[in-house]
């Protein structure tokens, strides 16, 4: 694949491989990472749908727990592959290249402490947003997996008391809800983000609790304007 970039990843003193007009990480991803709350019981983390690999990446710089990462795309799984081996991590991260309905041909019935996902946003259905490249189709569009199936999978990999982390947009926030009660993932945590000072919130971040008892906090609604402002936003943290 030509037109191969070398970037910063933001500002955690790492670098990654991105096709400037295809594979770059987004604002959704440093997001989530930043949401995870990780502690020294943290032992593994599955990432789902990891595109080149920005959330592992990124979590490599808070925890030393071993990471597993698949992605689809093969073009877009050789980017986080040169990434990995470029920040010398192939000790913590290990990195798959299939759909994520076949995790268990990759990891068998390996359970995880953690597993987080920035998924394909919308349904095929939702002409509105249907993309005519086929590499950015499947990572926007639920077209080789939906949301409920990765609520089955990660209801399937996650030891008890597990959480579950996800990035998505704010107008399937009941479908989510739903879902977790479905799978066992209580939603335990909600925050929701603007990215523009006046607008509505559009993105919404969760964290579902394996097992999970009832009861629910919604985070404060949090402006994130561009990628200068976002990681100030979390100081305080959530």
């Amino acid at each position: 694949m030509t037109d191969i970039v070398l970037n910063d990843l933001y500002d955690y003193g790492l670098k990654i491989y991105q096709h400037p007009k295809l594979f770059k990480f987004s604002l959704d991803s440093l997001l989530l990472a930043e949401f995870v709350k990780l502690n020294t019981k943290t032992k593994n983390i599955l990432d789902l749908c990891s595109g080149n690999a920005s959330i592992p990446l990124i979590l490599t710089t808070k925890t030393t727990a071993l990471i597993d990462g698949i992605e689809i795309q093969k073009t877009i799984y050789d980017l986080a592959i040169k990434s990995i081996k470029y920040n010398n991590l192939e000790k913590q991260i290990t990195f798959f290249n299939g759909n994520a309905l076949e995790i268990n041909s990759f990891v068998g019935n390996k359970k995880y402490d953690i597993i987080t996902c920035n998924p394909p946003f919308f349904k095929v259905s939702n002409k509105d947003y249907t993309n005519n490249l086929e590499d950015l189709a499947i990572a926007r569009h639920e077209i080789k997996i939906n949301l409920e199936d990765i609520f089955n999978i990660a209801s399937r990999h996650l030891n008890t008391r597990g959480e579950f982390y996800l990035v998505h947009r704010l107008e399937r926030l009941d479908e989510i809800i739903l879902l977790g009660d479905k799978y066992n993932l209580r939603v335990k945590n909600i925050e929701m983000i603007k990215t523009t000072k006046d607008n509505k919130p559009s993105i919404v971040l969760v964290r579902c609790l394996k097992n999970g008892a009832l009861g629910l906090k919604i985070n404060d609604v949090k402006n994130i304007e561009n990628l200068n402002t976002y990681q100030n936003i979390f100081k305080e943290g959530v």
